[in-house]
C-alpha cells in the first residue's frame, strides 16, 4: 500500500479545496468530505487492520500527522473567514456619526488674525533691517505725553482721548495712547543709532466705527542716525506698503501736525476694497489712512539727552487692525473684535 504518497495527495487536495472556499457553511462542507467518516482519511485508517503488526504503529503515526495537518489547514482557513465576516458586519452596522463627532470634539484653536498680522508685519520690517522692541501698555504722563513734547495743558493733548487710572496724582497714569512712549524708552537705552519696531495695543475713549476701535493695536517705527532725511522716511514707507499689500498698492504723504515730529505727514495706502474707486470704507476717496509719521521733533531728542545736531530720524506708527482690515478687504474693522465665528474661520 503506497500509503505516503495517497496521504500528501489528501493533504494537498484539502489545501486546494480551501483555497477557493467563500464562506463558512461551503468550508463546513468541504471539512466533513476530507475529514469525516466517507473521507479518504477515514478509509486510510481503517484499511490499517490489514497492514502487518509491525508496520501498523508508522503507518497509523503517519495516518494521525497526516489528518491533523488536514485539521491545521481548516482551522486557519475557518479563522480567515470568521474575520472577514466579523469585518462585513460592523461595515454593514455603522452609522456615520461625523456631524456628532465635529459637534462633540472642539477644532484646534489659532491665533487671531490680528495677532498674525502683527507677526507679518514684524516680519517685513526685520527683514529691513529693524528690531522689535516691547513697551507697557500703562504709562505715566512723562513717557506718554512730556517726553514727546506735549508738557501739561498743551493743546495738543486733546488728540487723544485718554483713559486715565486711579494711581498716583490724578491724571498722572493712563493706559498708553500710542505706541510712541516705547520710543523714548528705547532713545532713553543710550544706544544709537536706533532701527527699531515697537508693535502693542493702545486705549482710546473712541466710538466704534468702520475704520476705529477703542481698543487697538498699533506698531511703532524708530530711526535715528547720522544723516537721516524726510526722503528716507517716504521711501522707507512706500517700501512698507508694497512689501507687505503687494504690487499696485502704493502710499501717499499729506501734511499734518503731531507734536512729536516735525515736519509731520498722514500716510495713506490705496483702498484695498474698492482699489480707488471710492467705498463706505476709505469714504469714497479711494485712499485710507494708515497712521502718521514725520522726523523726530528735536524737543524729543533732547529730553533723552540725544544730541539733535549730531543725529536725525523720523518715526511713524499705524494701527495693526487697520492693516489687516486692508489686507483682507474687510469692511467693517468692528467684526474683529465681535467674535463671530462664522466670520472668523474665514480668515
Amino acid at each position: 500500500m503506497a500509503v505516503d504518497g495517497s496521504l500528501e495527495e489528501m493533504l494537498s487536495a484539502a489545501t486546494a479545496a480551501v483555497s477557493g472556499c467563500s464562506s463558512l457553511d461551503e468550508l463546513a462542507r468541504l471539512q466533513n468530505r476530507h475529514l469525516g467518516k466517507g473521507s479518504q482519511v477515514a478509509e486510510a485508517r481503517a484499511e490499517l487492520r490489514s497492514v502487518a503488526a509491525e508496520e501498523r504503529p508508522a503507518q497509523g503515526a503517519l495516518i494521525e500527522r497526516t489528518r491533523a495537518a488536514i485539521e491545521e489547514v481548516f482551522r486557519s482557513a475557518r479563522e480567515h473567514l470568521e474575520e472577514a465576516d466579523r469585518q462585513r458586519r460592523l461595515a454593514s452596522d455603522a452609522a456615520d456619526l461625523t456631524e456628532i463627532l465635529e459637534a462633540a470634539v472642539p477644532s484646534l484653536g489659532r491665533a487671531h488674525l490680528v495677532q498674525r498680522t502683527r507677526d507679518e508685519l514684524e516680519d517685513v520690517f526685520v527683514a529691513m533691517g529693524y528690531e522689535v522692541v516691547e513697551g507697557p501698555e500703562v504709562e505715566t504722563d512723562w513717557y506718554n505725553f512730556e517726553a514727546l513734547n506735549m508738557p501739561p495743558a498743551h493743546p495738543a493733548r486733546g488728540m487723544w482721548d485718554t483713559f486715565y487710572l486711579k494711581l498716583g496724582e490724578p491724571n498722572s497714569i493712563m493706559l498708553r495712547t500710542h505706541t510712541s512712549p516705547t520710543q523714548v524708552r528705547v532713545l532713553q537705552r543710550g544706544e544709537l543709532p536706533v532701527y527699531a519696531v515697537m508693535p502693542g495695543r493702545c486705549y482710546r475713549r473712541d466710538t466704534p466705527d468702520a475704520r476705529h476701535l477703542p481698543v487697538f493695536h498699533q506698531i511703532e517705527g524708530l530711526v535715528v542716525d547720522e544723516g537721516i532725511s524726510f526722503a528716507d522716511l517716504a521711501g522707507t514707507i512706500e517700501e512698507f506698503t508694497g512689501a507687505y499689500f503687494g504690487e499696485g498698492i502704493h502710499s501717499r504723504l499729506r501734511p499734518s501736525y503731531f507734536p512729536f515730529t516735525e515736519p509731520s505727514a498722514e500716510f495713506e495706502v490705496n483702498c484695498t476694497i474698492c482699489r480707488g474707486a471710492g467705498c463706505r470704507t476709505c469714504s469714497h476717496t479711494g485712499w485710507v489712512e494708515l497712521g502718521g509719521c514725520g522726523m523726530v521733533h528735536p524737543a524729543v531728542l533732547e529730553a533723552v539727552d540725544v544730541d539733535p545736531e549730531r543725529f536725525t530720524g523720523f518715526a511713524f506708527g499705524f494701527g495693526i487692525d487697520r492693516c489687516a482690515q486692508m489686507r483682507h478687504e474687510i469692511a467693517d474693522m468692528r467684526v474683529l473684535v465681535e467674535n463671530d465665528y462664522r466670520f472668523m474661520r474665514q480668515l
